[in-house]
């Protein structure tokens, strides 16, 4: 997972701190004997001291995304300063690996900067190095960007963080840009990232749902930053939100019934119409992507005149992004936990969708079981549709060996097939 440290200040200079004795115990070998007396083992020699800064001095067309790149051995660093020239310093943190200095946001553009970093060696010397760069003119070819997470808002326990990209972002560019999308969780729990195959969308989860109260933070530091083809990022977004209570949604084709769990506790169960045959519901976990009390389904252009209905909806929440909902549908009570005859939805009674409304959250997650149609990959907020070890796969970056899964689960991504049109009803 790509973080900052959020609370490492510029310019402050860190303790080193001498490595304490080590004392062996519980040895089951005999000490070696020359001439004798017991011989000594020679002592590790300390890893040579060599100390880098990046960029080169007096580079010149630096994206607006410039880091500081910093590599040290046999030391650490100590202190960044970065000042804009004829302007003030700029604050920033250092990645968690200690390969870069990130500046807290981006930097101007045509503007020169200078760096000075300080590393302090295993025997406490210091050095300092000053680097200067110039950074490039801003360009009129943006890859448009969308943080599907707003700030101070609650958020279900399956919400994903979702970044989408126009145009894609190829396959070759992935890895810088992933570099730069950063996510930080309270309480601590590590995620990595997951990319739809055409790089439209990019999602960020955990192994596990969120736990309840977690504060979820990102930053997508894109601004200026080379995605692709002649293009850069279009802005920096960023948002900090929270998770509420863990509510899940089940729903079982075979009995036709939607089960609403809080904390794994069954709640409720009420009958339901799910897509009929010639427009089957998609089988999988989705998460609620929007929520409208009332709204207007109109399916004209996408099933024409003779197919197509305008009807207005109550309760309707968004599963995917081809025209599945949960909302309510008085016209189908009579069928509901008795036969399918939607487009594709999950059908409610009045009251039971009011009720189900009130208990959910954009983020809040469904399984749809037994149905004639797979979830296709990217058709909404599909990230938890996939098993970890399916998940992992799809990083442009390696995935650290803590978050790899225990054991293989499933044979990787499944293949993106076409997202369906819109069905809605």
């Amino acid at each position: 997972m790509d973080r900052v440290r959020r609370s490492w200040p510029v310019a402050v200079t860190l303790a080193v701190i001498a490595p304490a004795a080590l004392v062996a115990c519980g040895t089951d070998k005999a000490p070696r004997f020359v001439n004798g007396k017991a011989a000594t083992a020679s002592p590790t020699p300390p890893e040579p001291y060599k100390f880098d800064v990046t960029p080169q001095t007096d580079a010149k067309d630096l994206p607006v995304s410039t880091e500081i790149g910093t590599t040290v051995s046999g030391g650490e660093i100590t202190s960044v300063t970065l000042t804009e020239s004829g302007g003030d310093e700029l604050s920033g943190s250092m990645r968690d690996d200690g390969t870069s200095w990130v500046p807290d946001k981006p930097l101007k553009y045509s503007k020169k900067y200078t760096a000075t970093v300080v590393a302090t060696s295993a025997g406490g010397d210091e050095e300092t190095k000053t680097t200067t760069f110039t950074t490039m003119g801003k360009t009129g070819a943006q890859t448009g960007t969308g943080l599907y997470l707003f700030e101070g808002r609650t958020y279900g326990v399956a919400m994903p963080v979702v970044v989408e990209f126009f145009p894609g972002i190829p396959e070759k560019q992935r890895a810088g840009v992933q570099r730069r999308m950063f996510v930080s969780t309270d309480p601590p729990q590590p995620g990595t990232w997951y990319w739809v195959s055409n790089g439209t969308q990019a999602f960020y989860r955990a192994p596990d749902f969120w736990q309840a109260g977690t504060t979820l933070s990102t930053r997508i530091a894109l601004a200026g930053h080379p995605t692709g083809d002649g293009r850069y990022g279009d802005m920096d977004r960023s948002a900090t939100a929270t998770i509420g209570e863990k509510v899940t949604m089940e729903v079982d084709n075979a009995s036709k019934q939607l089960s609403l769990f809080k904390d794994d506790k069954l709640v409720k169960q009420m009958p339901v119409s799910l897509g009929k045959a010639s427009t089957p519901s998609s089988s999988g976990t989705m998460v609620v992507m929007d929520k409208q009390e009332q709204t207007v389904f109109d399916t004209f252009a996408e099933l024409g005149p003779t197919e197509g209905y305008r009807t207005d909806i109550s309760f309707a929440q968004r599963i995917t992004w081809g025209g599945e909902f949960i909302h309510a549908a008085p016209w189908s009570v009579g069928d509901q936990g008795v036969r399918n005859v939607s487009h594709g939805c999950v059908n409610l009674s009045m009251d039971n969708a009011k009720w189900l409304f009130n208990q959910t959250a954009v983020g809040t997650p469904i399984t749809v079981k037994g149905t004639e149609r797979k979830l296709v990959d990217g058709n909404g907020w599909t990230a938890w549709n996939l098993s970890w070890a399916e998940f992992v796969k799809g990083s442009a970056l390696p995935v650290p060996a803590d978050l790899q899964p225990t054991a293989a689960a499933g044979s990787g991504s499944p293949t993106p097939a076409p997202i369906p049109t819109a069905t809605s009803g």
